[in-house]
């Protein structure tokens, strides 16, 4: 594995107190960067900042409580960022959930919801940094990283409304790049499949038969793997997809803009 030294370099995580940005933030600290992650549940930040700080004693590491969708608390948290560490190099925009629904059940109300989480969790906090991520890029590094799905490009119809979202996502994150580029902050995203999160272990803990039989972790996961005809067999660990976005954000992609990284163990069906 490559070593890079990100001394002197901010990294933003948003959604970073669990699954793919907690791993972020973790695979930044281990490579010497200071650190800000956010997120919405106050018991779940401190979690995840306390399990930072015992494997990173030294880390420069800053959490607080934001909602991406709330303008205010994003200025606070950027402001927060600023006052800290004075420069932001690295914005993972990592926020959002799926929305089961078809066509047919997806109310008004929720097509607003779906497209206001998927755009304004990476408009808002792209706004915000961005003087920073100006100033950045004067002396090096910048860039600005969006986890988006594969859905953005083979989109599912039990999933009308998060799909249409991803794929406008995706649009949004290619317009990006191509503004930014002169003024050198490059933009790139992460195409994931599934990826294991709480959300999954909880199904796992509810699913009563599963949990009868005895059915290990594991072995239920590899199952409906193959129910989901993955290819690799298995669900993404959320290191994995870290890699990917640890890879976008810093100097090791300075010539990838506009770009995605496709994260899904295989199941992407296009050319």
């Amino acid at each position: 594995m490559i070593e890079l030294d990100l001394s002197g370099q901010v990294a933003v995580v948003t959604g970073g107190s669990s699954g793919i940005g907690l791993a972020s933030a973790e695979l930044f600290l281990r490579a010497g960067a200071s650190v800000a992650i956010c997120g919405r549940d106050n018991d779940r930040l401190a979690r995840a900042e306390r399990e930072l700080r015992e494997r990173h004693p030294q880390a420069q590491l800053l959490a607080v409580r934001c909602d991406v969708l709330d303008a205010d608390d994003v200025a606070a948290f950027a402001g927060a960022v600023e006052q800290r560490f004075g420069r932001a190099d690295m914005l993972v925009n990592n926020a959002g959930q799926g929305r089961v629904s078809t066509f047919a059940d997806t109310t008004d109300e929720a097509w607003r919801e779906e497209l206001d989480l998927k755009y304004f969790s990476i408009i808002r906090p792209t706004r915000a940094f961005l003087p920073m991520l100006r100033s950045a890029a004067k002396g090096g590094n910048a860039a600005i990283v969006c986890v988006n799905s594969l859905l953005a490009l083979q989109p599912e119809p039990h999933m009308v409304a998060t799909s249409s979202a991803r794929a406008g996502v995706l649009s949004l994150i290619k317009s990006l790049a191509v503004e930014l580029a002169p003024e050198h902050i490059r933009v790139n995203s992460i195409l994931i499949g599934i990826v294991e999160s709480g959300q999954w272990r909880r199904r796992y803990e509810n699913d009563t038969q599963a949990q009868s039989a005895g059915q290990s972790w594991e072995d239920w996961t590899r199952e409906l793997a193959r129910k989901k005809h993955i290819p690799l067999g298995r669900f993404g660990r959320p290191e994995e997809a870290a890699q990917a976005l640890f890879y976008l954000a810093t100097s090791l992609s300075s010539y990838t803009t506009g770009s995605h990284i496709d994260v899904s163990g295989g199941v992407a069906r296009h050319v």
